[in-house]
């Protein structure tokens, strides 16, 4: 066996062996295949694809170069969600304390956000000396007392992928399905849940554009976790607008904690509420999606959900009355508000445009070792569909100083269109993938 026979193969259109896509990520992990060999490889996937069976024997092959978490002293149902990114996406925040506190145990490791996209671990740090950085001992232990641990993900799970990745990045192979399946799923099957619920998002701020796509990667992962013998569902869902209102670490984790308050924060408290039924639904806790879903309602109704969110925050040394206190989370010493330029209805919202601006005001990052402002952001006040007049205000800005919100302005500014007549409004939940 060697690596020019299976580009050729591969570029032929034939279908791989697992054997072979394992001597292929053993010996490129273990530095024996070089960049230029696989860099081959991964163009003719590009234009020849895979076939279901290569993406799964692929996607244990990366499971297999690392570490994989080992659950199983973890009492009840575990479980874990995954989302593909977008603007103002803080779901992980309300959803993982409702699940925990209807007895679905959550560990979960997360990332950092990178370009318009926010992470999990950025956001969570906002609360005053909270540590992602959990050992294994630590981490079972939090899931079976608290139910619920999140943390950083490490140098050691999947390692394949990160290497492949990078490759991938500089070499215009990122966008091709069977890649993207497996480097999310390797992720997520190493990770040892039981269920596993997938946040796809779709639109102008996803990054799946197109609809059609956005619900075969859904399919091709459901297929996969199925396959691999987990309970896998996804939702698929719209992101050509932002997710809430609230765009920017601190006033995320704040817009999530006012959903476990029991306010709507738009779309946010009905994605989390579809997530987690179809979570209940897998692990048996209900018999319906209705009958999840109420059961979810009260543990928002109740406040155990909230003291759920505060008792985890305290378990990872973090201070758990910002949980109650929103002032004790960062704030922007400067604020300013932007003026609608004309009257009429918002037709269009670019969600990438307002996570561009939220990286202008320094709330995102262009490279992995940047800084950011966890302060910082943007908090809309208009959405699609609302009429407004000319001179209402549209959003607030949260910025260090006014050099950085000028520029987050021209660019906040590109984002809206208008238009005189009434807007319909596109339905949120696009579907759910089983």
């Amino acid at each position: 066996m060697n690596t020019y026979e299976l580009i050729i193969k591969k570029r032929s259109g034939d279908e791989l062996t697992q054997a072979e896509l394992k001597y292929l990520i053993n010996n490129y992990v273990g530095g024996s295949i070089p960049d230029y060999q696989m860099a081959a490889f991964l163009m003719a996937v590009y234009f020849r694809g895979m076939s279901e069976m290569e993406t799964l024997y692929l996607t244990n092959e990366m499971i297999k170069s690392g570490d994989t978490l080992d659950l199983s002293a973890i009492e009840g149902i575990k479980a874990d969600k995954h989302s593909t990114g977008g603007v103002g996406d803080k779901t992980s925040i309300a959803l993982c304390p409702m699940l925990a506190s209807v007895g679905i145990k959550v560990a979960k490791m997360s990332g950092r956000g990178l370009g318009h996209t926010g992470g999990t671990i950025d956001k969570l740090e906002s609360f005053p000396g909270l540590t992602t950085a959990i050992d294994g001992d630590r981490f079972i232990r939090q899931a079976n007392e608290v139910g619920l641990v999140i943390a950083g993900q490490t140098a050691h799970l999947v390692p394949a992928d990160k290497k492949l990745y990078a490759l991938r990045d500089v070499t215009g192979t990122v966008d091709i399905l069977p890649l993207i399946v497996s480097s999310i799923m390797s992720k997520k099957l190493a990770s040892g849940s039981d269920i596993i619920v997938l946040d796809v998002k779709t639109g102008s701020g996803a990054f799946m554009k197109r609809e059609e796509d956005s619900f075969e990667l859904a399919r091709q992962m459901v297929a996969l976790g199925k396959n691999a013998g987990k309970k896998t569902v996804a939702v698929v869902s719209d992101m050509d607008e932002p997710l809430g209102y609230a765009v920017g670490n601190a006033l995320e984790v704040k817009e999530a904690i006012a959903v476990l308050n029991g306010e709507a924060a738009a779309n946010l408290r009905e994605l989390c509420l579809t997530l987690g039924s179809c979570v209940l639904v897998e692990a048996k806790l209900a018999s319906s999606e209705q009958e999840a879903r109420i059961k979810l309602e009260k543990c928002i109704e109740d406040g155990s959900a909230l003291r759920k969110l505060a008792e985890f925050v305290k378990a990872q040394d973090g201070d758990e009355k910002a949980v109650y206190d929103s002032t004790l989370l960062p704030q922007a010493p400067f604020t300013f508000e932007l003026p609608c330029p004309k009257s009429g209805y918002i037709k269009s919202l670019e969600a990438e445009a307002v996570g561009r601006a939220c990286i202008a005001l320094g709330g995102g990052r262009q490279t992995k070792d940047s800084k950011i402002d966890l302060s910082v952001g943007v908090v809309l006040h208009k959405k699609k569909g609302d009429y407004v007049n000319r001179g209402d205000s549209l959003l607030t800005i949260h910025a260090r100083d006014l050099q950085s919100a000028k520029e987050a302005e021209a660019i906040l500014l590109g984002s809206y269109g208008f238009v005189k007549a009434p807007v319909e409004l596109p339905q949120f939940i696009k579907g759910i993938v089983r």
